[in-house]
């Protein structure tokens, strides 16, 4: 099997094109080699590969900075994945491509269902759903797979900013009234390859996040408590207070709820990601002392 892997040095593109080495013929490939604001280079990339499988995990993820980019932001997020669709569809391959909470606006009370309506509030969000949208238009076989709250030992993404601000301050003020489940890029590429392993394909979009779900505040709370639990006194554990989104304003909104239903992924494919609070620990445990 061949597999191209897009935005290969970013978390989940790392991590997948970790998991596939020796289990299938990689083509791994960062912006340097492709970049998915040139649709010449999107299109050379995947004939020279002649892949089975695209894994495209590459995005433009500067949420807040999409508000003032949302040209950049939607050549990346909305334009490429459609022509990556188009060259699958062309060369007979499967897309794999991972789209967002954010196409959600939070307004609801329970985990958001693949059929529930859309309705983004950010410019990241509108150009994710266009994504979508192009990929489904192209008529091949793909799978969307929408997640949430990525995090890595690598990186920029929450859980390293929490352990940079804690060396730094005393106390934090973080969001308490957003809901998710932080997923980390390992539970991601491992579910990716169990889709790959599944043999079985069923074209769509489906939710893939970790299981049970938290605030940014609660978040903050586990990463600390498990490096605490880890290295001691070593660790100086800083003090912790919630506040309101209204608090912490931003140039993009944030949907309020974003918990995803993962029971289309596990009824379908059999897939489960685990638990929050375990990819936070097996995280954490890849960033050592």
């Amino acid at each position: 099997m061949r597999v191209l892997v897009t935005g290969a040095l970013g978390q989940v593109g790392a991590d997948v094109a970790r998991l596939l080495q020796g289990r299938a013929e990689v083509t791994a490939r960062s912006r340097a080699d492709l970049d998915l604001e040139k649709p010449d280079d999107i299109r050379r990339n995947v004939r020279e590969a002649r892949p089975d499988v695209i894994v495209n995990a590459a995005a433009y993820t500067a949420v807040d900075r999409a508000e003032s980019e949302e040209d950049r932001a939607r050549a990346v997020n909305g334009v490429a994945p459609g022509i990556l669709a188009e060259e699958a569809k062309r060369a007979g391959a499967l897309l794999i491509h991972y789209s967002t909470d954010y196409v959600f606006d939070g307004e609801t009370d329970r985990p958001y269902m693949e059929t529930d309506a859309t309705h983004p509030l950010s410019a990241y969000g509108r150009t994710k759903l266009e994504g979508e949208h192009a990929v489904a238009a192209a008529g091949g076989r793909y799978l969307i797979l929408r997640t949430s709250w990525i995090y890595a030992p690598r990186g920029r993404n929450f859980m390293l900013t929490m352990l940079r601000l804690a060396a730094e301050r005393d106390e934090l003020r973080v969001v308490d009234d957003q809901r998710g489940a932080p997923t980390s890029s390992a539970q991601i590429a491992r579910a990716t390859l169990e889709l790959l392993d599944a043999q079985r394909e069923h074209s769509g979009v489906y939710h893939a996040t970790a299981s049970g779900d938290t605030t940014w505040f609660g978040f903050s709370g586990a990463i600390f408590d498990a490096r605490k639990r880890e290295l001691g006194e070593a660790f100086r554990m800083p003090r912790l207070i919630p506040i309101r989104t209204a608090d912490y304003p931003t140039p993009a909104r944030r949907p309020k709820n974003s918990v995803l239903s993962n029971a289309k992924l596990d009824n379908v494919f059999g897939v489960r990601l685990g638990d929050w609070r375990e990819g936070l620990e097996e995280a954490l445990a890849a960033l050592g002392g």
